[in-house]
């Protein structure tokens, strides 16, 4: 009952250097400007579509798209590129290969997305990054739904004040498109001053009726305020009779590397298994081994 996928790189073919996020700095890119983003992000979608039919080849129907497909997305909009007509072209391929291998694909915006601030500067940017998003998944015609998920954090607290953020979060959440909105979720906190299941719960989704993203290993270190099988019916609630899809990490410091500062940090393999509570879900493998750990966790737990 658990489908499983990896985020973003594929160890595998990087190493014959196909991947997808090929960027460069700030002051490169003030250097070389948006030709020269158009020509990265030309060659970051056709590796886009060979990870894809590697991942069909080897049954991996699950995705997290990297958001740098586009470097420096937040100057220049993508149709304004000088190779707009053969970047659209690729994004329509990957697009059908999607859906006819039925496969499903999400992105993870940065943690600078902000949507609970107080500071309009913050938000116009947040929402530029996000509309970018949602665009891209309009360039390959797939559906406007939590099927295909644009996934982000609630952001800053506000100076502890919670309520606060949860208010700007609905608030700020009505001035995006519906490209965006359609495809928003949220995910709970590794912090214990932040976000919990059960508070995204009661102050977003019954606000705003956007899904939750259950991250176990955030929940195990983060504000536990309800025990694991509550916070994972909350979640698994909110995708109201759609499949969720979950994250799952293990802790660098607890199982590989005790020397490094935070229980955060991802191990490279799987060490427990996920816990599932009996229920069908796609389930997001981000470890730093990525596809590597995915067939190890298949021979191990499955």
């Amino acid at each position: 009952m658990i489908n499983l996928g990896y985020a973003c790189i594929n160890e595998t073919l990087r190493e014959q250097n196909i991947y997808c996020s090929r960027t460069m700095i700030k002051k490169t890119f003030f250097e070389k400007g948006k030709d020269y983003a158009a020509d990265l992000g030309l060659e970051n979608v056709k590796d886009l579509l060979k990870i894809l039919i590697w991942n069909k080849k080897y049954d991996i129907t699950l995705f997290r798209i990297t958001s740098e497909l586009f470097p420096w997305n937040s100057e220049y909009s993508i149709e304004d590129l000088k190779n707009f007509d053969e970047i659209k072209k690729y994004l329509i391929i990957c697009g059908e290969f999607i859906k006819q291998n039925k496969m499903r694909v999400s992105f993870h915006p940065g943690q600078f997305n902000c949507l609970s601030s107080g500071r309009d500067v913050v938000i116009k940017n947040s929402l530029i990054d996000l509309e970018n998003h949602g665009k891209i998944f309009d360039l390959m015609s797939l559906d406007k739904s939590n099927f295909y998920k644009i996934n982000i954090h609630l952001g800053g607290t506000n100076g502890g004040d919670l309520n606060l953020s949860a208010y700007n979060f609905c608030k700020n959440f009505e001035l995006l498109s519906d490209s965006v909105k359609s495809r928003l979720t949220v995910e709970n906190d590794d912090k214990k001053s932040c976000f919990s299941t059960k508070f995204l719960y009661e102050n977003i989704y019954k606000q705003i009726n956007i899904p939750i993203v259950f991250d176990a290993h955030h929940y195990e270190i983060g504000n536990i305020d309800s025990s694991y099988e509550e916070a994972y019916e909350m979640a698994y609630e909110s995708w109201r009779g759609m499949k969720p899809v979950f994250h799952f990490s293990n802790s660098k410091k607890q199982y590989e590397d005790n020397s490094i500062r935070s229980y955060a940090a991802h191990s490279s393999f799987y060490y427990k298994p996920f816990i599932n509570c009996n229920k069908e879900v796609d389930l997001m493998l981000e470890s730093k081994q990525k596809e590597i750990s995915l067939f190890k966790y298949k021979k191990d737990f499955l």
